[in-house]
């Protein structure tokens, strides 16, 4: 059950639940948000003490409603599930997001890409992953002490937080969860139950062919 939680923000201080900016560029990156974003959701949908939001606003200082930062993707363990119109750190018993992802598009520039390392590196995240999903190219980044250090090789890389890893060949990429089912797309996962049923149809025909009724318990 999604539930609401409290808040208790600093008076006259208003903290939008928007930034005016696009929430991506075009309908790849989109995919791959969303893939990303919705895999990590049924990864730890029994884990009522992990929160997953997609382009939700952070806000990591009390006060400050002009520090802040959208993730493509976030992941704070240690924090019940619910609805949320941005991420406020101090109402969220101090814990900031441990992992994040950001899907890049051609119209990310050189710039925004510096300032979110650096917000994401001041704030406390653990692991920062960004795929570019034109290029085919993933960066990964893993905190040691106060800052967040890029591993050289991150095919075949697992994450210490979330357990999945990722496959990085020439021209594909694949996020793996703990038990090697990749995340798939909505229509992929339709298509596959429509798979799945069409072969239960199959096998009670064959069960009725054979005098079995399959509907009787």
């Amino acid at each position: 059950m999604s539930t609401r939680l409290g808040s208790h923000t600093s008076p006259g201080i208003d903290y939008p639940d928007r930034d005016g900016q696009p929430r991506s560029d075009n309908t790849l990156q989109f995919q791959w948000i969303v893939t990303i974003k919705e895999g990590l959701e049924a990864l730890f949908r029994d884990r009522p003490d992990v929160f997953v939001a997609g382009d939700l606003l952070w806000y990591p200082v009390e006060g400050d409603n002009k520090t802040r930062t959208a993730p493509d993707t976030l992941v704070a363990f240690g924090r019940p599930k619910g609805y949320r119109g941005s991420y406020r750190r101090w109402e969220e018993g101090g814990i900031a997001p441990q992992v994040v992802f950001e899907v890049l598009s051609p119209g990310n520039r050189f710039g925004e890409l510096l300032r979110k390392f650096k917000f994401y590196e001041r704030f406390g995240v653990e692991e920062y992953y960004i795929y570019d999903p034109d290029r085919n190219d993933l960066v990964a980044y893993r905190r040691e002490g106060e800052v967040l250090v890029e591993i050289a090789e991150p095919n075949g890389l697992v994450s210490p937080r979330l357990g999945v890893r990722f496959e990085l060949t020439e021209d594909s990429f694949e996020i793996l969860g703990p038990d090697g089912r990749r995340f798939q797309t909505y229509v992929e996962l339709a298509r596959e139950r429509d798979e799945l049923q069409t072969r239960a149809d199959r096998l009670a025909d064959r069960l009725r062919a054979l005098g079995i009724n399959p509907d009787e318990s």
